[in-house]
């Protein structure tokens, strides 16, 4: 297994805390940025006309759904850098009403039921390759682990070569894929690629 990065004394540095409502236009900006711009392809659609950018972030405002403020914790130092939106994946019956488009990411997250599961991992372009990273996901590893989750798993583009680079030394594994439904969508990945990390009592 290759070495785990270490945080850089400036992401060890960083304020973690969870996100507020206040938080809901950068939490809008670093989900698309993970999303290698689907949310935003979503949200225009949703807009019918208006401004894509404020349904991301009425989204970010909302109590409940896996894209929330709630699920969320940021690291900060003068502003927000980095953010982990993350929540256990519990056994749940197929929604008929689902979304062509997010069919497979669905299929997917039932593999990995019981696990946390890290929605969310962005840094701002001026913060990476600084280790926010490597600290979220230490801290969604530490999540788990007191949440009595089984391991952490994660859904990535097979285009996405950086962060699954990232993924690949913080100790995930690929489990499975399923082929992207695009509807419109520009992206060079052809597949979803789930990657699960066990909790460490559980390979001992």
């Amino acid at each position: 297994m290759p070495e785990r990065a270490q945080p850089s004394e400036e992401a060890l540095a960083a304020h973690a805390r969870p996100a507020t409502k206040a938080d809901a236009a950068v939490l809008a900006e670093l989900v698309n940025m993970a999303g290698d711009g689907l949310p935003l392809h979503l949200w225009t659609q949703m807009a019918d006309g208006g401004d894509p950018w404020e349904v991301g972030r009425q989204r970010a405002r909302r109590e409940t759904g896996s894209f929330s403020y709630r699920n969320a914790i940021v690291l900060e130092r003068g502003k927000v850098l980095a953010c982990l939106i993350g929540y256990p994946i519990v056994p749940a019956p197929p929604d008929p009403d689902t979304p062509a488009i997010f069919a497979p990411m669905n299929e997917l997250e039932a593999l990995a039921t019981g696990s946390w599961y890290v929605n969310v991992l962005a840094t701002v372009p001026e913060a990476r390759r600084q280790g926010f990273g490597t600290r979220l996901l230490a801290m969604a590893d530490t999540i788990a682990e007191a949440t009595g989750c089984n391991g952490t798993s994660l859904i990535v583009s097979d285009a996405n070569r950086a962060a699954r680079g990232l993924y690949e030394r913080g100790g995930y594994r690929e489990a499975a894929r399923r082929p992207i439904v695009r509807e419109g969508w520009d992206t060079p990945g052809q597949d979803w690629v789930l990657m699960v990390k066990p909790r460490q009592d559980t390979l001992e």
